[in-house]
């Protein structure tokens, strides 16, 4: 049986190992995931995100039990940093949501970033992809952390949930940053260390502040490590999710979306196909490595650069 039957039939290794090509960059990934792409669009994206240490792993997991709890199947994606010199990560969010490790509806990927900018993850779109097709109902994302330019979360997901914690700086942070656009629910963590309320109110009045929008995200109290709220957090994304098809926003959203991936995929492609030429023995990778002085001019050599694409995609 092919990688992708296997796949469609719930070979939770096949998906695994789809997964595993997807972060190795193997072109067959590639090829699989558009194998698959007719048997995707049903899963529900939820992308979880926020300051590091506002507990979003430790929300993830307790999600994750009242989605089940729904009777719905899941899948998680949770995106950890990577070391700028060894390229490891620590994959703790895995550690975290240990407890669901015998749940065959529950499927936990952590993956590094491995340098990739916006908070997630190379492969998360093709994870994305094969999880959908593999039959989850509801796919979490978590990415690395939040700033003011890990903002990827909102192009890859129907619900964009920001966790916030207390007296820490981060909602004040996330204002300034302008992430307040990309939020449909806010959540409120660690309720229990004081100083929430205060957090609410700043988040309200800046949402006041805002401009109008058909859609007023909530903002929502919890305790995550106590298990408390976690249902209202998970009532407010059914809520935006059901305004989202009541609207009919839930397409447009989805229709962006593939807009986005894609642009990012031509944008991939064409970095690494500029790589090539500039690397290889072309005459402006000549040009280049004889200049190691760097006075050479960038925009003439990016404009080299795309006519010989444009020649070499002409003949």
């Amino acid at each position: 049986m092919s990688l992708a039957g296997a796949l469609l039939s719930g070979d939770v290794r096949a998906l695994a190992r789809a997964i595993s090509l997807a972060e190795d960059r193997d072109p067959q990934a590639s090829q699989l995931v558009a194998e698959l792409q007719p048997h995707t669009g049903d899963a529900y994206l939820v992308g979880l995100t926020g300051a590091p240490g506002t507990g979003k792993s430790t929300l993830a997991d307790a999600l994750v039990k009242v989605i089940r709890d729904h009777r719905q199947t899941v899948g998680v994606i949770a995106v950890d940093p990577s070391s700028p010199y060894t390229g490891g990560a620590v994959l703790g969010d895995r550690i975290r949501m240990s407890r669901h490790t015998l749940d065959k509806g529950v499927f936990i990927r952590s993956m590094g970033a491995r340098g990739h900018l916006g908070g997630l993850a190379a492969a998360t779109r093709e994870a994305i992809h094969l999880l959908d097709a593999y039959g989850r109902d509801v796919i979490l994302v978590e990415t690395v952390g939040v700033g003011q330019s890990e903002l990827e979360i909102s192009t890859i997901c129907d619900t964009v949930v920001l966790v916030l914690m207390p007296e820490s700086g981060d909602a004040v942070q996330s204002i300034k940053a302008g992430i307040l656009e990309i939020a449909d629910v806010f959540v409120i963590n660690k309720t229990d260390l004081g100083g929430a309320e205060k957090t609410r109110r700043l988040i309200q009045d800046a949402i006041g502040l805002g401009p109008k929008q058909a859609w007023r995200p909530p903002i929502v109290m919890a305790s995550a490590v106590k298990e408390e709220g976690i249902e209202p957090v998970w009532s407010a994304v059914l809520a935006h999710q059901a305004y989202l098809k009541d609207s009919g926003a839930l397409a447009d959203r989805r229709q962006q979306r593939l807009k986005q991936e894609v642009v990012a995929l031509v944008a991939d492609r064409a970095r690494e196909e500029a790589r090539q030429v500039l690397d290889g023995d072309t005459a402006v990778g000549r040009r280049l490595r004889e200049n190691p002085n760097g006075k050479l001019n960038p925009y003439a050599l990016a404009e080299e650069v795309l006519e010989q694409r444009a020649a070499r995609g002409g003949s």
